[in-house]
């Protein structure tokens, strides 16, 4: 197939930065994750997978992993939220939610 054009391309592609600190007492590891990346016309896909960003972090007590990923929707707004899969150092496993943020550009939501 023929490379497309990418001015003729509809999605939106989005940076995002997200930093993750243990400010508990244990030890843990990021082991999966799972996003719901929803696009303004209610549409949702699931992305999930081991790590994030070919990287499954060992966090120490205060410390924080940060990365740079990304996403593309077929429209200019839209949202994503999802969950950390980890594992304490004393083998407990444990969600940590990732609350809804917007993927938008300012002027487009006023």
């Amino acid at each position: 197939p023929k490379p497309q054009n990418p001015s003729k391309l509809k999605n939106s592609l989005w940076l995002y930065n997200l930093s993750i600190k243990n400010d508990s007492d244990v030890p843990f590891q990021l082991v999966a994750r799972q996003w719901l990346i929803t696009d303004s016309e209610g549409h949702t896909q699931e992305v999930k997978g081991l790590g994030v960003v070919g990287q499954q972090p060992l966090l120490r007590s205060g410390e924080t992993f940060e990365y740079t990923s990304w996403a593309t929707i077929p429209t200019p707004v839209g949202s994503m939220k999802g969950n950390y899969f980890c594992i304490s150092e004393d083998a407990q496993f444990f969600e940590a939610p990732i609350p809804e943020f917007a993927l938008a550009i300012p002027r487009v939501l006023h």
